[in-house]
């Protein structure tokens, strides 16, 4: 028996095709045809996207746990990375830095060293050069005396202040320092760089230059900008009878060559001191007079000087005649005589005499016999101060008195 649903729908369904039946045109075979290809491809294109979310979703997941867990990414280094469509991405990480890069040598230390720092400080020496150098001049373990300066001990003695500069090129600080010891009436002495280790100690980087033979004396210092290290020096050091005037004086550079310090600059050598003359001197006979009713006898004397060279000389002096105690002028050249300090007696000044020139002098005296019965006459070089000089020859500068006959 048939349902009473059924016969409703189907008369719906015959009502419906009987009202647009009319209007709908059969789409053919073609129709059918493209209409299959049109739903493959749409078929298709939803597969491969299905496929891809189905292996895009894990994967990013995945990604998202390890960035969240470990170190990020390494970035692309063939290509730029390509802008997302939902997006600008994330800046990538920082590439880190070679090992060479961050392996880099320590900073040297600074070897900026205050002079109350050097003071207390132990320090090693460069060993002091001379066999006359006493015992108490140490070079091991040494506390620098403070001074004063002239140096009155026979210790080694801090002279002046420091001077600071990049010595050896590190990039860092050195400190140069003046040292002095006594011996006898005068002072070795030495210019010495200074630094600092990795533990902060006070060590010796070595002698910029010290004296020795023909170098007697260092007076001053100075570090440049370049860190070469300047020393004044001189050939000879005031003491004794040696007057401040007559030392010769050098800058010399010296600069660190990575195991010691080198000259650079300056003279090596002093060489003979164009200061200088060579005088030579020669006497006549003393020829006496017939004493007086007193018994006093004039005597008289020439002497010859001859000035070879290569310097004038402004000013000639007697001495080592000792007029007084060989007799008073008795006029002559005497008594125009001004007498002057020497290195002995005092001398009598007269006037200069040119290089290549020759002159003599007539010198009348009472005559009085010497108490040891000798007595000489020396020539001496003089300057336009009374600063007496040493002759390049000086043997043939004295002679004897010589009485006649």
């Amino acid at each position: 028996m048939t349902d009473p649903d059924e016969v409703l729908l189907g008369g719906e369904f015959a009502a419906f095709r009987a009202a647009y039946a009319p209007v709908v045109e059969p789409a053919g075979t073609a129709a059918v045809r493209q209409t299959v290809r049109r739903r493959r491809r749409r078929a298709v294109v939803l597969t491969a996207g299905a496929v891809v979310l189905a292996v895009a979703i894990p994967v990013g997941a995945s990604g998202a746990l390890h960035r969240r867990g470990g170190p990020p990414p390494e970035p692309a280094l063939t290509a730029e990375p390509t802008p997302s469509a939902t997006g600008p991405s994330p800046s990538p990480p920082a590439v880190s830095a070679s090992p060479s890069a961050t392996s880099a040598s320590p900073a040297a230390p600074d070897g900026r060293i205050s002079r109350a720092q050097l003071l207390s400080a132990d320090v090693d020496l460069p060993t002091w050069v001379g066999a006359w150098m006493p015992k108490t001049c140490t070079s091991r373990d040494v506390r620098l005396d403070p001074g004063p300066n002239p140096i009155t001990k026979s210790v080694p003695v801090l002279l002046g202040d420091p001077a600071y500069g990049d010595i050896d090129g590190d990039g860092a600080t050195e400190t140069v320092a003046l040292v002095g010891c006594r011996y006898g009436e005068a002072s070795a002495k030495q210019v010495l760089a200074f630094d600092r280790d990795r533990n902060g100690r006070v060590v010796t980087l070595g002698r910029v230059v010290g004296t020795h033979e023909g170098m007697d004396d260092i007076t001053d210092f100075s570090v440049r900008a370049d860190g070469a290290v300047r020393a004044y020096v001189a050939d000879i050091q005031p003491c004794c009878d040696t007057p401040m005037w007559k030392p010769r004086h050098q800058w010399r550079t010296f600069t660190w060559a990575g195991a010691k310090f080198t000259q650079t600059a300056g003279p090596t050598r002093f060489g003979p001191d164009t200061r200088s003359t060579d005088l030579t001197l020669s006497l006549g006979e003393m020829v006496l007079t017939t004493p007086d009713a007193s018994g006093d006898r004039v005597a008289t004397v020439t002497a010859t000087v001859t000035n070879r060279g290569p310097v004038d000389v402004p000013r000639l002096g007697f001495s080592g005649f000792r007029f007084y105690d060989v007799g008073e002028p008795a006029g002559g050249v005497l008594e125009r005589c001004r007498e002057v300090p020497s290195d002995g007696p005092g001398a009598c000044v007269l006037d200069g005499l040119a290089a290549g020139a020759r002159r003599t002098y007539t010198f009348s005296f009472h005559y009085t016999p010497a108490p040891d019965g000798d007595a000489s006459l020396r020539v001496i070089h003089y300057d336009a101060q009374d600063h007496w000089w040493d002759d390049l020859k000086p043997k043939d500068n004295s002679a004897r008195l010589r009485p006649a006959g």
